[in-house]
């Protein structure tokens, strides 16, 4: 915040970066292993749906040996006056040394990529060794079955998704559990707590693919509208993995 106390554009952009690495780290680590001989079962309250996420969490942690990607980050900033940029960030995780990010390329607007993009790499390094206290599960979140749907023809269980206590690094909203791997393939959320008072809303949409016998990251969209104009979208393309695991 400036000394007049007004709180720029591109300071909200960076604050909210930092939020959707935070907030998808358990996501963005890796994902949960395909079982297909569980199907579509009748009449499971959201406690038995979320305890088998949890399980299945569990044995991917064991059967997840190594991965590896290119994401493609990009920020856009439409309001007073427009900024872009891009990055390119080359993953790696190993079961035994952990996740390693390594920015390949960039370009655009210096600003936003020192601020933003930058940042947000910085922020889910630093995230990844404290992903407990922002994993989706019962720890952190109350959960309630609200229906159920069909994506890509495979059918799904929605949960309505609320933390016990408001943090601007959690949030609140719907997940689609896969029904047969208890995998989460889509979400649609807000932060539970906004992380400054010049944000006015923001959404964030999310993906998951299966890769490999394993659900992983597809796609994350933020998109961020700010009080005094204007509106800043954070896209993050997770790439096509290279997956070593004990399904192999």
């Amino acid at each position: 915040m400036t000394r007049s106390g007004y709180a720029s554009p591109m300071n909200l952009l960076h604050g909210k970066s930092l939020l959707v690495a935070m907030a998808f780290v358990s996501l963005a680590t890796g994902a949960r292993p395909e079982n297909g001989n569980v199907g579509m079962s009748g009449g499971l309250s959201a406690a038995q749906i979320v305890e088998q996420m949890q399980s299945r969490d569990q044995t991917r942690t064991e059967e997840l040996k190594h991965y590896r990607t290119l994401r493609q980050y990009e920020v856009e900033y439409r309001g007073l006056g427009t900024l872009a940029a891009k990055m390119t960030v080359e993953v790696n995780y190993d079961i035994a040394s952990g996740k390693n990010l390594e920015i390949v390329s960039q370009s655009g607007s210096k600003f936003l990529i020192e601020k933003v993009l930058k940042r947000a790499v910085e922020s889910e390094k630093e995230a990844f060794h404290d992903k407990a206290s922002m994993a989706l599960t019962t720890a952190n979140y109350k959960f309630q079955l609200v229906g159920n749907d069909t994506l890509g023809g495979r059918p799904a269980y929605v949960l309505h998704v609320e933390p016990w206590s408001p943090s601007k690094f959690l949030y609140r909203g719907k997940a689609w559990v896969d029904a047969a791997d208890f995998a989460v393939a889509k979400m649609e959320t807000q932060p539970a707590k906004s992380p400054s008072f010049w944000i006015s809303q923001t959404l964030i949409h999310y993906t998951g693919v299966k890769t490999d016998g394993f659900w992983m990251p597809q796609q994350m969209r933020s998109e961020t509208s700010v009080r005094v104009g204007g509106a800043a979208v954070l896209t993050i393309n997770y790439g096509n993995y290279e997956i070593a695991s004990d399904l192999q």
